[in-house]
């Protein structure tokens, strides 16, 4: 397919022009695989080559598959979607808001005027925040000399909330506490858990929060964007013996097992043969759970981990349990109504179940939003939907 060549091609010169170290990027529809390709080297310091099975640290992609558990769990009618969480996780159960700093710098805290909820953690309105994206956030934990979230520490969610729950939408790290209401539940951690439950019945053998001696072999390297444009290695490994599982960020993973998670949502639940969950209930993940509210602009408080994030400015934006879903169609040709997100070293992926397509692209750069990342992210998806059109596929929805 002409499409899939220019895909190709895309991919090559970006890696080529080192604007890209290296990229992994899969595709499929509810039926088959229908693009892969590797481009680049796994790490800029040693010059491996990108393979299709190279492991990423596919950070805030992480997030979909906690949620995925937890609604396991829904279904059994052990957890519940709009009970106070609190009564679950009592860390959760007297939520303090910060209101600002008083004239000696230290921190305002108020009780939060409602209870938190499983539903607003799995779709940000909980009034959680990540502090890259929130300046008083920032302010607060070195006050408090907290540890970052990605020490993986239980002091590092000791953070008060940002707003009311239900009152706005913020990225942060609720997907964590989800992680935490699923071991309260289910009495296993949540990497056994999530092996159980999700990544054997789905031949997700690549995946999970601890690297293997396999996995390691096929470790792709961390780089950083310098301010001249330019990309260096740097030394990045998440916390091997960590105190809680990342729920919202931890796992590794590689491109091809990530497709069986975002095909078994395309496919209603099914993967492998195996049906993880309802159809009814992906259906209910699908759906937009904020009401009038919206996903708004993050802005970068903490510019080395991540650019501002703008996706699709002129697109309303809403939140599933737990996916972004854009309103109306996007540039690229997503239909309105689809699912997508990423990882903090950009990684990005996307569901279109209008159009019964699904891709996924892996790279390992930060910080997030980088432009020539996301140029590859788009080139990619544009070429999946050229493909589609010219093989006569269904017209969007």
């Amino acid at each position: 397919m002409q499409s899939m060549t220019e895909i190709d091609r895309l991919l090559r010169e970006k890696a080529d022009a080192a604007e890209i170290p290296g990229v992994v990027a899969i595709a499929a529809t509810g039926g088959e695989a229908i693009y892969q390709g590797a481009f680049g080297k796994r790490d800029l310091g040693t010059g491996t080559p990108m393979t299709l099975d190279s492991v990423f640290w596919i950070a805030s992609m992480t997030k979909a598959i906690t949620c995925a558990g937890a609604m396991q769990l829904v279904e059994q009618g052990r957890l519940s979607l709009d009970g106070p969480i609190g009564k679950l996780l009592p860390d959760l159960n007297s939520p303090q808001v910060l209101d600002g700093f008083d004239a000696g710098g230290n921190p305002i805290l108020r009780p939060a005027k409602t209870e938190i909820t499983l539903r607003h953690l799995m779709t940000h309105t909980a009034g959680f925040c990540y502090d890259m994206w929130n300046g008083d956030m920032v302010r607060y934990v070195e006050k408090a000399g907290l540890p970052g979230i990605i020490t993986c520490k239980n002091d590092a969610l000791k953070t008060p909330l940002a707003s009311d729950p239900g009152t706005r939408w913020e990225y942060g790290v609720n997907i964590d506490f989800v992680g935490k209401a699923i071991e309260a539940v289910s009495g296993q951690k949540l990497d056994t858990y999530l092996h159980q439950n999700l990544f054997t019945p789905l031949g997700m053998t690549d995946t999970g929060f601890r690297l293997g001696s396999s996995q390691r072999a096929r470790l792709v390297g961390m780089h950083a964007r310098g301010a001249d444009g330019a990309l260096a290695p740097m030394p990045f490994e998440m916390e091997q013996d960590p105190e809680f599982h990342m729920g919202g960020g931890g796992l590794y993973g590689t491109a091809g097992d990530y497709i069986k998670f975002t095909h078994m949502i395309l496919n209603k639940g099914r993967g492998n043969g195996n049906q993880v969950l309802r159809p009814e209930t992906v259906a209910t993940m699908c759906e937009n759970h904020i009401g009038e509210l919206e996903m708004t602009k993050m802005v970068a408080a903490i510019p080395s981990v991540t650019n501002d994030v703008d996706l699709y400015p002129d697109i309303v934006k809403k939140w599933g349990l737990s996916f972004m879903i854009n309103m109306a169609a996007t540039p690229e040709g997503r239909s309105a109504g689809s699912l997508a997100w990423a990882g903090l070293a950009n990684t990005y992926y996307w569901i279109d179940p209008a159009r019964d397509i699904t891709g996924v692209i892996l790279m390992q750069v930060l910080p997030f939003a980088d432009r020539h990342c996301l140029e590859a992210f788009a080139g990619f998806e544009r070429g999946i939907y050229a493909g589609l059109d010219a093989a006569g596929g269904q017209k969007a929805a």
